[in-house]
């Protein structure tokens, strides 16, 4: 345990040296706070907390940021070891190469839980200084600042398991760009593509399934459909809640997305040449 601590401390120190960790820590919360005051217009039509509207806006914003941080910090973790060949020195020590996985994990989880808590904190605390407190939307809002952090685990995960099957840190970029893509973008268009096509062919039950399997609309139904005045003012929230989705069910889907790519980084590593 301690060699896994001293591996998330260094990344921890090295992701702090980098300038663009920093401005993603200012980028959010500086776009948490526009989204959280320019976004409180539909308070008044939806009779819905202030909070709860920067749930609903924040979930959106985060849906497309945080993976695309989560894969910029992980696509070289194991790749660039490989490259610089440092990995063969740091193997030297007395560390196993599952530890060298999770001090990376720990520590990189580690940065994307500052920015979330320093991004979207500052708002949440600002928003409530302002009169928007209330407890059901302080709920949410907390709930999605945790899922948040999840949501960055589960394409750390998939960064990592990306690095170490490319052999070259400009073929890991190009692959975690493409991963980005597919989740973020490409995922529910085809989603939406299959819905208007299918028209009523496709059952409540296999549409529940499709959201579940992308990690992304896994966070948006977590988010939008936990609280009454989040889903006021959320199109999705309507759609999965009369789809019958629990709120254990997208938990229990970004769990497998994070410890499934998590498990085959560690299996395709310890049979991976030096």
């Amino acid at each position: 345990m301690k060699a896994i601590l001293i591996l998330a401390d260094k990344e921890i120190r090295d992701g702090l040296r980098n300038r663009w960790v920093l401005g993603t820590i200012l980028s959010f919360a500086g776009l948490a706070l526009s989204l959280a005051f320019l976004g409180s217009a539909p308070v008044g039509s939806t009779r819905a907390g202030e909070l709860a509207v920067a749930v609903a806006g924040l979930s959106s914003l985060t849906v497309y940021l945080m993976p695309l941080i989560a894969l910029m910090l992980a696509f070289d973790a194991l790749v660039g070891e490989f490259e610089r060949g440092t990995m063969l020195l740091l193997l030297s020590y007395p560390v196993t190469r599952w530890q060298v996985v999770l001090g990376k994990f720990l520590g990189h989880i580690a940065i994307l839980a500052v920015a979330v808590l320093v991004g979207y904190g500052s708002a949440g605390l600002l928003l409530a200084w302002s009169g928007g407190w209330d407890v059901e939307g302080a709920g949410s809002y907390l709930a999605m600042m945790a899922s948040s952090v999840l949501l960055g685990g589960v394409f750390l995960a998939l960064g990592y398991l990306v690095s170490v099957l490319a052999r070259e840190r400009s073929a890991a970029a190009g692959w975690a760009l493409g991963l980005w893509l597919f989740a973020v973008v490409l995922y529910d268009l085809a989603l939406l593509g299959l819905l208007v096509a299918g028209g009523d062919a496709l059952g409540a039950g296999q549409f529940v399934a499709l959201l579940l399997a992308s990690p992304t609309d896994a966070y948006r139904i977590l988010n939008l459909i936990g609280d009454r005045a989040v889903a006021a003012v959320a199109g999705l929230a309507g759609a999965a809640a009369r789809a019958g989705i629990g709120g254990l069910a997208p938990v229990a889907a970004m769990l497998g997305w994070l410890l499934v790519p998590l498990l085959l980084t560690l299996v395709i590593l310890q049979r991976r040449d030096l």
